[in-house]
């Protein structure tokens, strides 16, 4: 190591550029998961599609980073973490603007395919150099800057993606990502070194092939479970299948070969603190995106807010988190990650508590700041959650690892959305019934509302909003009861041993 700390002319100077280049490169990825959302009217329109087929605008993207995002390991194996890296960002850049560029919806169905495809590579990537160019008592503090990268993209997606389409055209939400990749492309072709590749793992074109048929169909049944109505479709059934045939075949076949000749390799799910923090993410990925999810919609189709606006009260939301890593990132190494991480979960869960007694008539402060304590919570959950899974983890697992990881968090936020809107849909038809079971004419009061077809109409959809709001707040509940229930499974993590400082590995700086 020492040869190449002797090469490394400013270490500060070239750990700062290297972590600008990379978050820079995390964020684009982490927006595009959800900027794109709000234009996907104008899409439909300009495109001439149905509403059916512009979904496949997010749909496309999601599976094919899903699938991909697990070869990240042994891609980094075989052509160098550095090689991999550019080749991410230059292929998301390019695949972003054949995404502007597209006059069909076909053309921007595959161009959000190469999207995926390429960007699935840069989360992960992204985490696991941050941890290999900072020594061990500051990966608190370089978990803290990964952590608000990725946090950035649910939060400012909606907004950016508004304003961008209202002032310009639905094509700039893609547009925007051109200048960010080509600064994050010169940064990481610049300061990061270029090292051998190991090539010690094999490609085992099994195991990728089914754990990707088990990811896609997974992806597939979530994203378009509550438009089929879920298992009333065939489609669905079809995707179950597959599933669960593919996983068990993915399963029987990495448990029957070696270590390292597997696709994935298992030896990582003998590490407790690593197994314990793919739990918790997966929790932290389906409470953090079903509210982002959730509150949006509540505020358009119930209260009436423009979509700017409702991204403007719910962005706010993103300045708790980033106080939070902030601060949480200095106290990492110096109070029991446990203590951190149940602090969060309550701060969370007090949130979603708060969440639980909207009604119809809120001002925007009602809004704002249960969203900035969720973000507060969410903050002190996510830095020291990094910090402890891959605290005990060797480097030579770490690409493999975040891939995973990441991965884990993605199954979190897509089982959690499709959860929520599920049981909303259930819900409000639920109550709603409910409801209109006390609207009779024997009621003198109700007469007047049911005298003519548009007084009815009317009072039905005055009872439609009214169950619909007592949805929302259900899955407020099971959002909290969830986020509590996880607080006791923190005695799984095991706080890593305190060591003496060690030196940082110059091996990703040039």
């Amino acid at each position: 190591m020492s040869t190449a700390a002797a090469a490394v002319p400013d270490d500060g100077l070239n750990r700062r550029m290297i972590t600008i280049s990379i978050m820079l490169a995390t964020i684009i990825q982490a927006l595009d998961g959800t900027i794109a959302n709000v234009a996907l009217p104008h899409m439909q329109g300009s495109l001439s599609a149905s509403q059916d087929q512009i979904t496949w605008v997010l749909t496309s993207f999601i599976v094919a980073a899903a699938i991909a995002t697990p070869l990240t390991g042994w891609l980094c194996d075989r052509f160098g973490q550095k090689n991999i890296f550019l080749a991410s960002v230059a292929g998301f850049t390019l695949a972003s603007v054949l995404c502007g560029l597209s006059g069909s919806l076909t053309e921007i169905v595959i161009a959000r395919l190469l999207q995926g495809i390429f960007g699935a590579a840069l989360v992960p990537l992204s985490q696991a150099t941050l941890l290999d160019i900072n020594p061990r008592e500051k990966h608190g503090s370089a978990m803290a800057v990964w952590g608000m990268g990725v946090m950035i993209g649910p939060i400012l997606g909606p907004t950016l993606g508004g304003w961008l389409t209202d002032s310009y055209d639905w094509r700039w939400v893609f547009f925007i990502n051109v200048p960010v990749g080509a600064m994050a492309f010169y940064g990481i072709w610049r300061y990061i070194r270029k090292t051998e590749a190991p090539r010690k793992m094999q490609f085992d074109a099994f195991g990728f092939a089914t754990l990707s048929l088990a990811i896609g169909a997974l992806q597939m049944l979530l994203d378009r479970g509550e438009q089929n109505d879920w298992f009333s479709s065939t489609e669905t059934w079809v995707e179950a299948i597959i599933l669960a045939l593919s996983f068990a075949y993915f399963v029987a076949h990495t448990a029957t070969r070696p270590a390292g000749k597997s696709f994935f390799d298992y030896r990582l799910l003998r590490n407790s603190n690593y197994v314990s923090g793919l739990l918790f993410i997966f929790i932290v990925g389906l409470v953090l995106y079903a509210t982002r999810a959730l509150t949006p919609s509540m505020l358009q189709s119930l209260m009436g807010y423009p979509a700017r606006i409702a991204g403007l009260v719910t962005a706010p939301s993103g300045i708790g988190t980033m106080v939070a890593m902030m601060v949480v990132g200095r106290l990492v190494g110096k109070i029991d990650l446990r203590v951190l991480l149940g602090t969060g979960f309550l701060i969370t869960a007090f949130s979603l508590w708060q969440m639980t007694q909207y009604t119809l008539v809120l001002s925007q402060s009602d809004i704002v700041w249960p969203g900035v304590i969720q973000g507060l919570g969410l903050g002190l959950v996510f830095v020291p959650l990094s910090a402890a899974t891959f605290a005990t983890l060797s480097p030579a697992m770490r690409a493999e690892g975040t891939a995973i990881y990441s991965l884990i968090r993605n199954i979190g936020s897509s089982i959690g959305i499709a959860l929520v809107q599920t049981l909303l849909a259930r819900n409000t038809q639920t109550v709603h019934a409910s409801l209109t079971e006390h609207i009779t004419t024997a009621n003198p009061a109700l007469l007047d509302n049911l005298a003519t077809p548009q007084a009815a109409a009317a009072l039905n959809n005055e009872i439609t909003r009214q169950a619909s709001m007592i949805a929302y707040v259900d899955d407020f509940w099971l959002m909290m009861i969830a986020t509590l229930c996880v607080i006791p499974l923190l005695l799984l993590i095991k706080p890593p041993a305190k060591t003496a400082p060690a030196a940082v590995d110059h091996a990703a700086m040039e």
